[in-house]
């Protein structure tokens, strides 16, 4: 059974996005996890949080605690640091599940 996230975040800058996701990949891989779905969205009908959202994805992982490991991991730390922290003003955990 894998662990899934329903994501939304606000992009502000595309390629250092895309330089994150770029350098988060490998990392993401070796922990099991990857993309389903990603959607570059232009309207929002509804927004429960208010925050705003532009990007919606689905990922995951092998199970809970590949996710949990994956995104405490140090070297995701710095790349999050890095591009992540840059390039995204809002993040909207739409839901998360066991599949």
């Amino acid at each position: 059974m894998s662990t899934e996230m329903m994501v939304g975040l606000s992009v502000k800058d595309d390629d250092v996005y895309t330089q994150y996701r770029a350098a988060m990949k490998p990392l993401l891989e070796l922990h099991g996890g990857g993309f389903r779905y990603d959607f570059k969205v232009s309207e929002v009908l509804k927004n429960e949080e208010g925050r705003p959202i532009n990007r919606v994805f689905a990922i995951y992982f092998k199970d809970k605690e590949q996710m949990e490991k994956f995104f405490s991991h140090p070297d995701y730390l710095v790349i999050k640091a890095r591009f992540f922290e840059a390039s995204v003003e809002a993040t909207t955990i739409i839901s998360s599940y066991e599949r």
